[in-house]
């Protein structure tokens, strides 16, 4: 008997996804701001001063406004109601839009490698750096790190697999910024060799990324699970419902940042259907009050059989 149950949290789930939305709009805004200012003192000054890895940097910036406005556009249509297409709502425009960031970031690591590396097999085509890349690469650099935490501390916030993404991406400029420091810092010192090395290693942090980013968003829209402890939590929770004498075959799939489950429910066997039913809807309200669930889809299996068995009976 199943039970595909219609939300009776709607007025929470909505209000949740109404600040999450509130929240990705804004720090969003906030770090398209920052990098248009940033990518174009960094080009500008990189060109001026002859510095390859800020300018690769400024490009790694520029980047970044793409993915922002990727963000932004998944988070408009993941807001959209469950329609007779997506049945289950459009949540996953979040996972489409994580991919879309690691598949944009592995491109432009190798875009930086292979630029550093042609740069390389020429060494006395480098030139010596302007001191004012330098103090350009300190200011991107903290500006970054400041823009990282800030981001993360509003996907923390409101649980946001998508702006945790877009967080690490600001993250990850923030350290290719100070690799970039460093090698301007070299090519001032004398050794001007430095200076497209800083680019290389910054194409190799920016493409490593990208690659973990895109695989785990892959992944999710391949219907990975919940890890372990979370499924768990879940059938305790499900478990601790009156009325509810076992769990089993409990599936979970990732929507989003949100989860969707089907679980089969133990109960007396000599009770009514409505009494089933009554029980199977407290134990999915249960769920979703105390989980990131987005719906939970129950079977119930009566506890007494024949042969004496007790299905999925919980100790």
């Amino acid at each position: 008997m199943l039970h595909p149950f219609p939300p009776e949290d709607e007025h929470d789930s909505a209000q949740q996804m109404a600040l999450k939305a509130a929240a990705a709009s804004k720090s969003t805004w906030i770090s398209v701001a920052v990098n248009i200012a940033l990518s174009t003192v960094q080009i500008l000054v990189g060109i001026f001063a002859k510095s390859q890895g800020l300018i690769a940097d400024g490009v790694h910036s520029l980047s970044d406004l793409v993915a922002d406005f990727a963000v932004l556009l998944a988070n408009h249509h993941s807001r959209k109601d469950a329609d007779t297409e997506h049945p289950y709502g459009h949540q996953r425009f979040e996972t489409g839009a994580s991919l879309v960031l690691g598949l944009l970031l592995l491109a432009v690591g190798l875009g930086m490698v292979w630029t550093a590396v042609l740069k390389l097999e020429q060494p006395s085509t480098i030139p010596s750096v302007h001191l004012s890349a330098l103090w350009v690469a300190l200011a991107a650099l903290v500006a970054k790190e400041c823009l990282f935490r800030y981001m993360l501390r509003v996907a923390t916030k409101v649980k946001s697999g998508m702006l945790v993404a877009n967080a690490w991406h600001a993250r990850s400029d923030a350290a290719s910024s100070l690799v970039v420091a460093c090698g301007i810092g070299g090519n001032l010192l004398g050794y001007p060799l430095l200076d497209p090395i800083a680019a290389l290693v910054v194409g190799f942090m920016v493409g490593k990324m990208g690659w973990s980013f895109g695989w785990d968003a892959l992944n999710d829209l391949m219907d990975r699970g919940a890890d372990e402890q979370e499924v768990e939590a879940i059938q305790r929770t499900i478990a601790q419902t009156p009325g509810v004498l076992g769990v089993h075959d409990l599936k979970t799939r990732r929507m989003g940042d949100m989860l969707v489950a089907d679980a089969h429910i133990v109960v007396a066997a000599d009770i009514t259907v409505e009494a089933g039913h009554g029980i199977a809807v407290e134990a999915r309200r249960r769920v979703l009050q105390q989980h990131a669930v987005l719906n939970l889809m129950t079977h119930i299996d009566p506890a007494d059989r024949p042969d004496g068995d007790h299905p999925g009976t919980l100790a």
